[in-house]
């Protein structure tokens, strides 16, 4: 089988979707790899690491798209990608098609096999692709936030753990998952007071038994989200629906109840908004002032710390790709329901519900 790894073109991306020792292993199974040209640049992999593993090097992304079985990414495909998607490729990437009607139509309009990253779900409800990216935005959600707190930045001007004599800041983080427990880790580790709202009381026990004694946990709700928010310095929006829009819990006239300079990080961007007035944002302007509050909405946060992130998601993805590479999409995802469940778009019928529902589309029979 022919595997292709293109260059990531969406601004501001640097990650890419395979590493060398991942070719090296799947050259080494008999299968052909190609690598575009300087794919693994911005992840510090130059492509004599490519072709030392085995790896084909091309010039240009059709050859990757026209030659390749399976393409392998890291972002949605842009515009420009899918003009050179093929009926029955494979495509094994993040899509997030409810964030993105336009995307969604394209797929089904191309006939490919979209096996989406952050719908592979296993046995025990984990999302493992997802979560070594969540694991990375949750992190960076502090670090941004803080920096976008700084009065340069039209922030409040507040330092997160405060110094002595100066109470630190108060983070308010909507959504006790992955994202939200990672970004309570390194907001308490800086000595702010944290809150984490969620809906599920076993979560919520969790986190008090594992979090450290600035972090407390409150039942999500309207009212409760209204009453927090009002104290927030730093508001982390980390909700998170398999394959759904993230909901809109903050409206725009919640803005007036915050303080002025506050910071809103949403990282539900990439699958919808928690917040009405968030827009995506790249890593080259990446905050915006809706009535006085900043808003921090980039939507691919992990690609700043591309090496980090490439070798993170590269790990989980890779033992998914080597199954596909092995026995082709359909005999791989019927021997793992993990790989069945990251079947979104299959030539040209939409096979994941939580898509179709989202833009009222026909859902079609399982393949599997």
């Amino acid at each position: 089988m022919i595997i292709g790894v293109p260059k990531e073109i969406k601004q501001d991306e640097y990650r890419v979707s395979a590493i060398p020792a991942g070719v090296a292993d799947l050259v080494g199974a008999g299968h052909e790899v190609l690598v575009e040209t300087e794919a693994g640049a911005g992840s510090g992999i130059a492509d004599d690491e490519y072709s030392q593993a085995g790896a084909k090097i091309v010039k240009g992304a059709a050859d990757v798209w026209n030659e390749a079985d399976v393409i392998v990414k890291v972002k949605e495909p842009q515009a420009a990608e899918c003009d050179l998607i093929r009926a029955g490729q494979v495509v094994f990437t993040y899509f997030h098609f409810a964030a993105n009607r336009q995307l969604t139509e394209r797929i089904i309009s191309s006939g490919c096999v979209a096996i989406a990253y952050e719908t592979v779900r296993d046995a025990r409800g984990r999302l493992p692709l997802l979560t070594p990216m969540s694991e990375v935005a949750g992190r960076m959600s502090v670090h941004e936030g803080a920096k976008s707190l700084e009065k340069p930045f039209h922030g409040r001007g507040i330092l997160l753990g405060g110094v002595p004599g100066v109470p630190p800041a108060e983070v308010v983080i909507i959504g006790g998952g992955v994202v939200g427990a990672n970004a309570a880790k390194v907001a308490a580790g800086l000595g702010a007071l944290v809150v984490i709202l969620e809906i599920d009381l076993d979560r919520m026990r969790y986190l008090d038994d594992t979090m450290p004694s600035n972090v407390i946990t409150v039942m999500s709700n309207a009212h409760n989200i209204i009453e927090y928010i009002r104290r927030a310095d730093l508001l982390i929006g980390a909700i998170l629906i398999e394959g759904a829009k993230a909901p809109k819990l903050i409206k725009r006239e919640h803005l007036s109840l915050m303080k002025p300079g506050a910071v809103i990080v949403d990282v539900a961007i990439d699958q919808g908004v928690c917040t009405e007035t968030s827009r995506p944002t790249t890593h080259s302007e990446p905050t915006y002032i809706v009535d006085n509050i900043v808003h921090y909405c980039v939507a691919n946060i992990p690609g700043a710390v591309s090496r980090t992130s490439t070798y993170a998601l590269t790990n989980a993805t890779f033992p998914y790709l080597r199954r596909i590479a092995a026995q082709g999409w359909r005999e791989a995802a019927a021997a793992d329901e993990a790989l069945a469940r990251g079947l979104n778009i299959v030539e040209g019928k939409v096979v994941n519900r939580a898509v179709a529902e989202t833009f009222g589309l026909p859902l079609a029979e399982h393949p599997l």
